[in-house]
């Protein structure tokens, strides 16, 4: 049975999240500010973190930038607000969805119930057989999942890596945004097609020179090219 932090200052939103998740039979645990999120991680390891933003002591982007210091813990952070400047911050720390409020908790649960398979089956996936990918000076090691430009480490996000690592993969091959988001996130995915953008905007900030190489196919979705002079 998967457990859940739930973390939101205010008690109404942990109530109605709780009651939902045990509904679908999650174990529940609650905290009311980011600090206290923090320390339950780290004594309690949930399975999966909901995450308010806007809450005292320590804010949902600082708590969650805390807990990935120590945990590959999934995050789905919550807000009020849908700037694009909270989306790309929070997918910068490496959570795994983001929700706007006021939300459907129907749909939290199945985000929730989602990315949970998703973190069940890649436990369960084989290794590849090809290791290391390079190009120019571009080097990717897909086992220790590092990345390195002209002998420098570039540290991703882990969603930038898995995005990456498939477009890879799949190199100079046409990739509509429906097959994207199905095959990295996840064909249950329930976000939209913003998140694919803000990663594909995430990663070539990452890469730099090199992210002239994934080109944009308009109307069709995204390519990475290894042949671009």
């Amino acid at each position: 049975m998967a457990k859940l932090l739930i973390v939101d200052d205010e008690v109404n939103i942990r109530n109605l999240i709780v009651k939902y998740a045990k509904y679908e039979n999650y174990k529940t645990m609650e905290a009311g500010d980011g600090m206290h999120a923090v320390m339950m991680c780290k004594d309690n390891e949930p399975d999966l973190v909901i995450m308010d933003i806007m809450m005292p002591e320590m804010d949902g982007f600082t708590a969650s930038r805390e807990i990935k210091k120590f945990s590959d813990v999934p995050i789905i952070l919550l807000s009020a607000r849908g700037e694009e400047y909270d989306r790309i911050n929070g997918f910068e720390i490496g959570v795994d969805d983001y929700v706007i409020k006021p939300f459907s908790p129907k749909e939290l649960m199945l985000r929730i119930a989602a990315i949970l398979r998703r973190v069940e089956s890649s436990k369960n996936a084989p290794s590849d057989k090809n290791t290391v990918f390079t190009l120019d000076q571009l080097e990717v090691n897909f086992i220790s999942r590092i990345v390195k430009i002209e002998g420098k480490r570039i540290d991703m996000s882990p969603k930038e890596y898995d995005l990456f690592f498939y477009m890879i993969r799949n190199a100079n091959i046409a990739l509509t945004r429906e097959k994207l988001i199905c095959d990295v996130w996840g064909c249950d995915f329930y976000g939209d097609d913003r998140t694919l953008d803000t990663h594909i905007k995430l990663l070539r900030r990452s890469l730099g020179d090199y992210g002239k190489y994934i080109v944009t196919l308009r109307g069709v979705g995204y390519r990475f090219e290894t042949s671009i002079q």
